[in-house]
């Protein structure tokens, strides 16, 4: 298959799938009942759970200058913000394209190598990815009894048990596979695990490494004020600390596998509140609330970074 042909897969793949978790979604609750979740939204929720988005994206935005410092590069804030915006648009459009067209906005106003601020932009991902897998680990922390009580209640523990070791031991195997590894895939998969191990611990290596690191904890912390500043948009939705991290994080995935989450979004957030036994309806318009909040905005500030990014550096030069 040439290259052109699994661009465009990759890219129309995801959309056929959006498109059909969005009427599978629908068809759990119907559009006049959540367009009426909709007009009966308390929208000032919804727009202090922007305001701790927009927050993030700023902090984004500034947290960057401390991986770009180094090389000599001081870019203009101004410039950084609105390239972070554009990013996020970008990847509505086409998955995981965001990371290149921030690096070319940089390129192009800013006369950072274009390799160059790609390759902050992987050391960036692989601090994000840390703090993911560090919500996921304080959930499980945290929900360790629901998990376990969920997990014993619908799956025979013997079988549980037996998966685990498994599952221990596929890893085992497949870590020894990969470290002798000298070609193919099992290489591959080892230079990307060394480097990301290089670029997190680089981390503690730069000049402002306590400040990009209070930086990258405040951007997920304002994650997931976001989540939870929605929820009481709709009334007597009532979510416990649990269901907040495991929505959370059930959303982040979403947003992962399919443009910006379209259609899985809602399903994901659905599915994760059911959990706590809260109902399948109201769960899934507070998905779809917190889904277009997200998305409008992204629209709009990224649609306007898009159009003043070439206006504000003529008037700046």
């Amino acid at each position: 298959m040439s290259s052109p042909a699994k661009k465009i897969i990759k890219i129309i793949l995801p959309l056929i799938l959006g498109g059909f978790l969005v009427w599978y979604s629908l068809s759990k609750i119907s559009v006049e009942t959540l367009v009426q979740y909709f007009k009966d939204a308390n929208y000032l929720w919804i727009a202090l759970g922007l305001f701790f988005g927009i927050l993030s994206h700023l902090s984004r935005a500034y947290r960057w200058k401390f991986l770009l410092e180094p090389m000599g590069y001081k870019p203009d804030f101004g410039n950084s913000v609105m390239a972070v915006l554009v990013a996020y648009l970008v990847n509505y459009a086409v998955p995981r394209a965001g990371e290149v067209s921030r690096a070319a906005v940089m390129a192009n106003y800013e006369d950072i190598p274009f390799e160059k601020g790609f390759g902050t932009i992987v050391a960036e991902r692989m601090a994000d990815l840390l703090m993911m897998l560090s919500i996921i680990l304080i959930t499980l922390f945290l929900q360790f009894d629901f998990i376990y009580e969920l997990l014993t209640k619908n799956f025979d523990p013997l079988k549980i048990g037996i998966l685990l070791a498994g599952l221990v031991l596929i890893f085992m195997i497949f870590t020894r596979f990969v470290k002798k590894a000298t070609s193919g895939i099992g290489l591959k998969i080892k230079i990307f695990v060394v480097g990301l191990i290089e670029g997190v611990t680089s981390i503690f290596k730069m000049k402002h490494k306590w400040t990009f690191i209070f930086h990258t904890v405040f951007i997920w912390v304002m994650y997931v004020l976001m989540f939870w500043a929605t929820i009481p948009a709709i009334d007597g939705l009532q979510v416990p600390l649990g269901g907040v991290l495991i929505g959370f994080i059930a959303g982040g995935f979403a947003i992962a596998a399919t443009n910006g989450g379209i259609g899985l979004y809602p399903v994901a957030v659905a599915g994760a509140l059911a959990l706590f036994g809260i109902a399948e309806e109201p769960a899934t318009a507070f998905g779809w609330i917190m889904w277009t909040a997200q998305t409008a905005m992204i629209i709009v500030f990224g649609g306007l970074a898009f159009v003043c990014l070439p206006i504000y550096n003529k008037n700046s030069k």
